[in-house]
């Protein structure tokens, strides 16, 4: 049995200011095709914010060797995916070594804007992969 609840349905053209903003708030509103359905009862869809780790395992293992040879980590100390580089006594000056690291292990150039958001060896293998792809 499914039961759908919606408060309200609008027909109209999206303006372009309107096209860009993010679904945010207590009730939640689709748009598609310049119709809005807004609603109380679905969850809020925040697209920005979904994220597939799409990262190969070999990568991961790769930019785990290269963060644990640039932070001197022993081998018994375990690295996951989500370990931030901040946690195992990385500062930016230790990140940006990190990034040279990896631009050099995978033959690759990180442009400043996307080396800032790398804190975690996830983001960091997703990146590489990301740019990889675009060779």
């Amino acid at each position: 049995m499914a039961a759908v609840s919606a408060c309200s349905i609008r027909f109209g053209t999206l303006s372009a200011a309107s096209a860009d903003k993010q679904i945010i708030g207590r009730s939640s509103s689709l748009v598609s095709f310049g119709r809005t359905m807004t609603c109380t009862n679905f969850p809020i869809i925040r697209t920005s914010r979904l994220r597939i780790c799409a990262a190969k395992p070999e990568t991961l293992e790769k930019v785990s060797g290269i963060v644990r040879k640039q932070l001197a980590i022993p081998e018994e100390t375990q690295l996951t995916p989500q370990t931030k580089f901040s946690e195992i006594g990385a500062d930016s000056l230790d990140t940006v070594e990190i990034v040279m690291g990896l631009e050099e292990a995978f033959d690759i150039t990180v442009e400043e804007e996307n080396s800032e958001n790398i804190t975690t060896i996830q983001e960091a293998a997703d990146l590489i992969d990301k740019l990889i792809e675009k060779k």
